[in-house]
């Protein structure tokens, strides 16, 4: 993985333990595991490479969840398929195998195998056999079973907009309400774990800690040009904001019911596309931005009576996003 995108965090899950469950054929040396550790210095990454044989694997990891009570469990892949089965915690699945046997034998996961990091115990060749695919189908026989309310509402399932591996999606969002696509393939890299897999981890040790950012609305007027495509500055300008603040986007509402339902989904599939992840649950449809409760208010049109503070937009002091980042810079220091 490139280390263009990649920053230290050590605001996030300071002191906390964060429990990685790897994926299949993989280990406790994957780069994800080293990628939380180098982008989370202050929290504890547990890491243990996963017994190839399914019960002897989901043994292991409900007792290392009842010997270290992680704070937070991400797990990608066969991981996130056994993470599912780690009730009790707050927990990440990432494009989760939760059918992993049929995955096996339709994309040729069987036969001799070598496994892509280092094991500790020096194994690196295994043999994927029929009964062993068996014992994974027999496994995932358990998944959501555990399911209630309270698991729901710890529960978040990214799943990758380009996996050609895993597709349970569909069957996750028949048991978690909170599913969200990313822009990525099954596999992460440096692009997708810090702009789609980190956020989250943000959301869940705020949601831990009852932290209360200061809200930054952004109209998407701001974030377009006057061709109405992405500003080009915007995107990045957003993903630092939401480093500090809790943002959100605000969209004129329909003004009609016609095609006014068609006409939200539009901006929401905009805000998907271009701001992705941190756009979830964050799109805001308002005639009235200045009754909104908010601390700041990034627009290009006049609002008074705006409680907080206006950052007009294209004005003589705000020409650019960039301008806009120094001042926010400058206040926040």
């Amino acid at each position: 993985m490139e280390n263009s995108f990649i920053k230290r965090f050590p605001d996030i899950m300071a002191g906390k333990k964060v429990m990685y469950v790897h994926g299949f054929g993989s280990s406790a040396e994957s780069g994800t595991v080293h990628r939380l550790r180098e982008v989370l210095p202050q929290a504890t990454i547990i890491a243990e490479d996963v017994p190839l044989h399914p019960q002897e694997a989901i043994m292991m990891l409900r007792q290392l969840c009842e010997e270290e009570q992680p704070d937070l469990i991400v797990g990608t892949s066969m991981g996130g398929m056994y993470t599912e089965m780690l009730y009790g915690y707050d927990r990440i699945m990432i494009n989760p195998a939760l059918r992993i046997g049929d995955t096996m034998v339709s994309h040729g996961l069987t036969g001799a195998q070598r496994f892509f990091s280092p094991r500790k115990d020096g194994v690196q060749d295994f043999i994927v056999t029929k009964a062993l695919v068996k014992e994974y189908k027999d496994i995932t026989t358990q998944n959501f079973a555990g399911v209630n309310d309270e698991e729901k509402g710890r529960v978040v399932g990214l799943f990758g907009d380009h996996d050609d591996l895993v597709d349970t999606y569909d069957l996750f969002c028949e048991h978690y309400p909170t599913a969200i696509r990313f822009h990525g393939a099954h596999r992460m890299d440096d692009q997708s774990f810090m702009h789609s897999v980190l956020p989250v981890i943000r959301w869940m040790d705020d949601r831990q800690e009852h932290r209360e950012r200061e809200k930054v609305l952004v109209g998407i007027d701001t974030l377009v040009d006057r061709r109405g495509m992405a500003e080009a500055s915007a995107q990045k300008a957003f993903r630092w904001l939401i480093e500090t603040y809790d943002v959100y986007i605000v969209a004129p509402a329909p003004r009609s019911t016609d095609d006014g339902t068609e006409q939200m989904k539009k901006t929401i599939a905009w805000a998907d596309e271009y701001i992705n992840v941190p756009a979830y649950n964050h799109v805001v449809f308002t005639n009235q931005p200045q009754l909104l409760m908010g601390d700041f208010l990034v627009t290009t049109m006049p609002c008074e009576g705006f409680m907080g503070t206006v950052v007009p937009y294209r004005s003589s002091t705000f020409k650019t996003w960039e301008e806009i980042i120094t001042y926010f810079d400058r206040i926040t220091r």
